[in-house]
């Protein structure tokens, strides 16, 4: 994980840099995804239900939806669509929950954020936002033996209108099996990158990443923003300028 930090040492020490980055990135940071759930503006929430509750400080969801994450009915999706051979299990569960939590309440998904047509929960989503391997290690662990019936479950579901009270949810496609997540997405790269149709790119944890959970005030998925919006401004992308530079030994600091 100390490649780029050693470039950044060794960088560092002829460089002369700029005091700040001098873009305008306020409208790309501080942004939530365009949805039905999500706020405006992240900002403070009083408190939010367990495994969301990283994003308290600054947060793009509510109590409320954490709530409903925590109990399972948001978007009513039955993370027990293979209930017929096994329940999905409590540790991968708790993943999934953190991966939702990220969805909902992430104030720094702004500069992969892409238009998504005809959805009626949602405008936006993001595509290829940066996870550190070691998160995609440990969900696939926790899940290799939970069993599934697809692999894009964006895409690939059945809605329809099930139970006494007729709402809709995801069910199997017709014809498919269950089975389980090791033999479906065979290794933890695959099965981020395509559980959800590219949201997520496994990125090696010596570039800048982004945290499904973390303790503590401070947020480090902020650092990646700031690296990734200043990529996308710089001129010259193919090699590190100085707020480039500058912006990677902020990330080092934070995170070594």
């Amino acid at each position: 994980m100390l490649s780029l930090c050693v470039l950044f040492v060794l960088f560092s020490a002829s460089a002369s840099f700029r005091p700040d980055v001098t873009i305008d990135s306020h409208e790309l940071f501080d942004r939530c995804l365009d949805g039905e759930n999500h706020k405006r503006k992240p900002g403070p929430e009083d408190a939010l239900h367990g495994h969301c509750s990283p994003w308290v400080n600054r947060s793009c969801c509510t109590e409320d939806t954490a709530q409903l994450i925590h109990h399972g009915v948001l978007y009513n999706f039955d993370w027990d669509h293979c209930k017929n051979v096994k329940n999905m299990s409590d540790e991968c569960r708790k993943h999934f929950n953190w991966d939702h939590c990220f969805f909902e309440c992430s104030p720094n998904v702004g500069p992969w954020l892409v238009k998504i047509p005809d959805m009626k929960t949602r405008n936006e989503s993001y595509f290829e936002v940066p996870l550190c391997a070691n998160e995609c290690d440990s969900w696939f662990e926790a899940c290799k033996n939970d069993y599934t019936c697809t692999d894009n479950w964006l895409k690939n579901f059945e809605w329809k209108k099930v139970g006494r009270n007729k709402k809709r949810t995801n069910v199997c496609p017709a014809e498919s099996t269950c089975k389980t997540f090791k033999e479906i997405y065979q290794t933890a790269d695959n099965f981020c990158e395509r559980v959800w149709d590219h949201s997520w790119k496994y990125t090696s944890n010596d570039q800048p990443c982004m945290k499904m959970w973390f303790d503590g005030p401070e947020n480090p998925n902020d650092d990646v923003a700031r690296w990734k919006i200043q990529v996308m401004y710089d001129d010259d992308t193919t090699s590190p300028n100085n707020s480039q530079v500058q912006l990677l030994g902020q990330y080092c600091k934070t995170n070594f």
